[in-house]
């Protein structure tokens, strides 16, 4: 453009603003726009702190210099710099300018209270919605939002309900909500009650459901939602058809997600990686290396994502030639650099395999520092094969990490397992110094359309008593199964 003679103008930089990809260049701009004499029209500054506030702290801290010395300011410029300091988590910051606008529209309003939603600070984020002087459909889902994520599902729905106008996005807030905590019930009925009220299921509103009956394992809805889909004929894109695969897979029904992924017209490497994996990760290696067989035949080539899966399944599946075979010639054949996800992969593989020095030694020979979990995969490894040398070594490496409760319990296991009770203690002592504790676990199961949770000496489920009875029962039962004398009923430590 400057070539052919044609001079830039104060709506040129911004356009171009946006097409910077580094702070640099957004800095060259600047000063382009600063030598030709455009400050004078506050959208030029405007667009500047917007864009310099897209590349972290020191982007914001740019903005900041520039909005101090701007000599006039507008509701924008001080809404862009609000927003820009949340972006970076200064909050602190972010209310203190909040607080000294000359005048606020809603849009300031939204955006600091969304900035205390984020940060969890809900009860700071109720008193500005309360003084607000009006409120949109951006506050009430904002807030609906804000109390979901904090499992207050009871505040969530109170604020829903009195939502003087509703959209698709708070109805997918609140039934996203309601399937990740697990109350297929409630998110059912608000499933059917958004249909009968004319609201239309899109991808963004699919999508995230399904993600939050993945994340809870809350079947009955991710197929409500599906029923929903084939009723009224929703023509699915590839990204819904992903979400089901996973979704189903994720709540353990494989026949339905292999039966949606082999029904879709169309697919994409994403498609292929979620089958893949979700064989993986329920242990059926073969079937995952079929997939993976059959996704190149069809002419996609493997990301580092697949590979990721294609390892994994051979390491639940103990398909160990296999796995060693495929990390070899990831590289060679399809120009994927393998990285520390692919080593862990491989650490697991020959690990679950017995083939511990294989293991350590790759740990020693990898291209860059192995972190915490690779070692902690180890670990559990030196546990499962009883391997009390090797175990200490890895304990006494310096990047095992210390803070994660697990990997102190899995050591004093080896230890004990191996008869060493002054190791046990020792580990134990440790724990108890630097306050560490083992968190317990947690295990789920969904009974006419609701997910019960449970943990280790859980009495927080109001049918408790009889649950216990159920168990103590079991427990009795299985004392009079002829078992091996040294065997040891883990449900008897319960009583």
């Amino acid at each position: 453009m400057q070539w052919n003679g044609i001079v830039a103008n104060s709506l040129t930089y911004p356009f171009l603003l946006k097409a910077c990809h580094c702070l640099k260049m957004v800095e060259m701009i600047h000063t382009q726009m600063e030598k030709n004499g455009f400050f004078s029209d506050i959208f030029v500054p405007n667009a500047l702190i917007d864009n310099y506030s897209k590349f972290g702290a020191l982007g914001v801290k740019a903005a900041l210099r520039l909005f101090m010395v701007m000599g006039d300011r507008d509701v924008v410029s001080w809404n862009s710099m609000v927003g820009g300091l949340l972006r970076v988590g200064e909050l602190r910051e972010a209310r203190k300018l909040f607080d000294e606008m000359p005048e606020r529209n809603i849009v300031s309003w939204n955006s600091i209270l969304n900035g205390y939603v984020k940060e969890g600070k809900l009860e700071e984020a109720f008193e500005l919605f309360e003084n607000m002087p009006q409120r949109n459909i951006v506050s009430w889902s904002t807030m609906v939002m804000g109390y979901s994520k904090a499992c207050d599902m009871d505040m969530a729905r109170a604020l829903f309900d009195k939502m003087p106008i509703k959209t698709l996005v708070p109805w997918t807030i609140i039934i996203s909500g309601y399937a990740e905590k697990g109350f297929a019930k409630e998110a059912i009925a608000l499933c059917d009650q958004m249909l009968q009220d004319g609201f239309e299921l899109n991808d963004g509103a699919i999508i995230s459901i399904l993600a939050a009956c993945a994340e809870s394992g809350s079947l009955a809805v991710g197929v409500k939602v599906h029923d929903s889909i084939e009723r009224h004929k929703v023509r699915c894109s590839i990204a819904v058809c992903n979400a089901l695969v996973n979704m189903y897979a994720k709540c353990g029904s494989l026949d339905r997600a292999w039966s949606v992924f082999n029904g879709m017209s169309k697919r994409d490497v994403v498609s292929w990686n979620v089958m893949l994996h979700s064989f993986a990760v329920h242990g059926h290696g073969k079937e995952a290396l079929h997939v993976f067989k059959r996704m190149k035949k069809e002419g996609f080539n493997p990301d580092r994502v697949t590979f990721v899966g294609v390892l994994c399944a051979c390491s639940h599946a103990g398909l160990i030639d296999e796995g060693i075979q495929c990390f070899y010639t990831m590289e060679k054949d399809y120009g994927v650099v393998p990285g520390i996800e692919h080593y862990g992969c491989m650490i697991d593989l020959l690990g679950r395999g017995g083939r511990l020095k294989e293991a350590f030694m790759l740990v020693h020979s990898m291209p860059f520092e192995p972190n915490a979990i690779i070692w902690g995969t180890l670990l559990g490894a030196c546990r499962l094969h009883g391997a009390t040398e090797l175990a200490e070594k890895v304990r006494d490496h310096h990047k095992l990490d210390h803070s994660d409760p697990g990997n102190y319990s899995v050591l004093a296991s080896i230890f004990a397992a191996a008869g060493d009770w002054d190791g046990v203690s020792t580990v134990r002592l440790r724990m108890k110094s630097i306050g560490v504790q083992k968190p317990s676990g947690a295990s789920s199961i969904e009974i006419d359309n609701e997910v019960h949770e449970f943990t280790v000496f859980d009495r927080s489920h109001p049918n408790f008593d009889s649950i216990y009875q159920m168990v103590h029962r079991l427990a009795q039962d299985l004392k009079r199964v002829v078992h091996p004398k040294d065997a040891t009923l883990l449900v008897e430590a319960m009583f």
